[in-house]
């Protein structure tokens, strides 16, 4: 998963205000969220930590899907965990909520500053996602973060090449100016005819 966050901000629901007639309105945050969030966007989402009520369900996630998001991120839960893993949609969460939203959340804001996972994210910032976790980058950082990364993931396979060959990791990995210049030569060989 990659993409620009877009932002929803939950609170602690209150019994007068979070009930499911309130919910069913489509100026309702939480809907808008699924409905507002652009294509290419990560829909990261400020549970406060909260799982005993869902962040969202399979529902809402397959709209964000089939709007073109690029994933969704929330330090709370999601309902119809099985189902969503069902979908072809990165989605990431801390542990499935079997109860739905009003019950316990109250959404209060879009796209402004978050915290999700002890990480502050604005609006913009990017989110990278994988089987391992989920990195935010600053948005003015991302270019330069991106450039290293990929030099950084060419140098690991021609290292893990080299490993696999029967090579040793001392002088090799974490590199070495001799090894560097190794990989930078056969970088060079590969792009040459």
């Amino acid at each position: 998963m990659v993409g620009r966050a877009y932002t929803l901000r939950f609170i602690p629901a209150r019994e007068d205000i979070d009930t499911m007639d309130a919910y069913q309105r489509d100026d309702h945050l939480h809907r808008r969220a699924v409905e507002e969030c652009p294509a290419g966007y990560v829909l990261v989402i400020d549970a406060g930590g909260d799982t005993t009520a869902a962040s969202g369900g399979d529902i809402m996630l397959a709209r964000l899907m089939t709007r073109g998001a690029a994933g969704v991120v929330t330090d709370g839960g999601f309902r119809d965990s099985r189902d969503i893993r069902q979908l072809d949609f990165p989605a990431f969460h801390r542990a499935p909520a079997p109860t739905s939203s009003p019950a316990g959340l109250h959404p209060v804001e879009l796209d402004g500053p978050v915290g999700c996972g002890g990480v502050a994210i604005y609006p913009g910032d990017v989110l990278v996602g994988d089987a391992d976790g989920v990195i935010v980058i600053p948005a003015e950082l991302a270019e330069a973060v991106a450039n290293e990364a990929a030099d950084m993931t060419a140098y690991e396979a021609f290292a893990a090449s080299e490993v696999l060959k029967g090579r040793s990791i001392f002088g090799l990995y974490p590199p070495t100016p001799l090894s560097r210049a190794e990989f930078e030569a056969a970088q060079a060989n590969k792009t040459r005819p």
